[in-house]
């Protein structure tokens, strides 16, 4: 397992190295947070909490201003169709080809997903992102009634397990060679994975907002960091 906040360079460039972990302009990095449903106001608080500078996202140029973004939970087919009306759909897929740093959180995890599942197991036809190579089941865990917390280890969260809040939540079923597995959670069916990460993409099938424990959106912000001093 990897570490979250850390991202790959080549060997021999020293400046690059030497700059790494360290906000390498003055000003902090432009973290957005798309705002078409979900915990919006939540997650702004987080990233500023962080250290970076939050942006609502909700038009193009919006989306073309930040150096990452942080996908919110909610209805994920919601959130897809509402990001292809309002003209996000496209240059979201666009900037997560090109290299931008993504933190997909519940239904922000399935965006990211190239492939989801209904609870059943039937494949769901809705907009996805695509940029993970992760096939994730929505509402793996049950519907509202079985929303549960739990406490897990996050591997490269340092401080202890974190306090996590699972509502209908999903957990990715399979995942690709090029994916981290950074969490699992137990389930009658053995343990789930329920946060990963693929390069600059991270995701998290539980609502890291809703405890008041930043640490994970500030590993997101070291990543946006890190990959801001590479020039990525």
């Amino acid at each position: 397992m990897g570490a979250v906040g850390e991202v790959d360079v080549h060997a021999g460039d020293a400046a690059t190295v030497a700059t790494l972990g360290r906000v390498t302009a003055q000003q902090p990095p432009r973290v957005g947070v798309l705002a078409l449903q979900g915990d919006v106001a939540e997650h702004l608080e987080m990233v500023a909490a962080a250290g970076a500078r939050p942006v609502v996202v909700k038009r193009r140029e919006e989306l073309a201003a930040v150096d990452g973004i942080v996908l919110p939970g909610g209805e994920s087919t919601t959130i897809g169709k509402l990001a292809a009306m309002y003209g996000l759909l496209e240059p979201l897929r666009e900037r997560l080809a090109a290299g931008l740093p993504a933190f997909g959180t519940c239904a922000g995890a399935i965006l990211l997903a190239r492939e989801a599942l209904h609870a059943d197991g039937r494949r769901a036809d809705q907009p996805l992102l695509g940029g993970m190579d992760t096939v994730v089941r929505r509402n793996a865990f049950g519907r509202q009634v079985a929303s549960f917390e739990t406490d897990l280890d996050v591997a490269g969260v340092d401080g202890g397990p974190m306090h996590a809040v699972f509502i209908r939540a999903p957990w990715i079923e399979r995942a690709g060679p090029a994916v981290e597995v950074l969490a699992v959670a137990p389930t009658p069916l053995g343990a789930k994975v329920v946060v990963a990460r693929q390069g600059r993409l991270l995701a998290s099938a539980f609502h890291p907002e809703l405890t008041g424990d930043g640490r994970l959106h500030a590993a997101f912000v070291r990543l946006v960091e890190q990959v801001r001093a590479a020039g990525g």
